[in-house]
């Protein structure tokens, strides 16, 4: 006899493999070719296993570890928005919130209902694990942009103001994550010619 539920469960995490091809912005350290967000996901949740003591706050590391697996699994519908689109960040919020409805209603409904407050704990960024999660969601595309040599900014004319607003609340989950990035993926940036500083925030 066939089991509805495990069907159901198996069904959905062959949907959400289309995750390895929702291709994000940021090149890999390799500078050669962009990330998927499978990747992403997968490298920050490493990154919390050994980062955690740097959060501002105690944090359940296994809540900060599923709130990133789970964060952008509601871009296999809704796609990845860039960081600097602002057109596309105006729609952002509508369209995932129903990739959201429509993805985890695949789910039998008590996983549904898991899957969907993880999702919704990052995006109401309250909690020390979705403020970590954040900041961890910060801190490895900056960490990226500088093993890559800053190919990204450079290539797209990035300005300081723009990152520096991108990142306007990543000290909310770690003060010194932030001040680590600044000091060793953003600044040396500036430095090289790949990050235009508009604001004088780096002298």
């Amino acid at each position: 006899m066939a089991d509805s539920r495990l069907l159901q469960i198996s069904e959905f995490c062959r949907t959400i493999d289309r995750e390895k091809f929702v291709q994000r912005r940021t090149f890999l350290s390799d500078g050669e070719r962009l990330e998927n967000d499978a990747e992403h996901a997968w490298h920050m949740a490493v990154m919390a296993l050994l980062l955690s003591e740097y959060s501002n706050e105690k944090v359940d590391v296994l809540k900060v570890v599923s709130i990133l697996l789970v964060h952008d699994l509601v871009e296999v519908y809704a796609g990845d928005t860039f960081a600097y689109d602002e057109e596309g960040k105006k729609s952002q919020r509508a369209r995932e919130l129903a990739a959201a409805d429509r993805l985890f209603s695949q789910l039998p409904d008590d996983l549904c209902a898991k899957m969907r407050a993880l999702w919704d704990e990052f995006e109401e960024w309250e909690s020390p694990e979705a403020k970590f999660a954040h900041s961890l969601d910060n801190f490895q595309p900056l960490m990226l942009q500088h093993a890559s040599g800053g190919r990204a900014w450079r290539e797209g004319g990035r300005r300081l103001s723009e990152v520096l607003e991108r990142n306007a609340r990543s000290a909310q989950g770690s003060t010194r994550l932030w001040e680590f990035a600044f000091d060793n993926f953003i600044r040396p940036e500036i430095e090289a010619g790949n990050l235009i500083d508009d604001t004088g925030s780096a002298d």
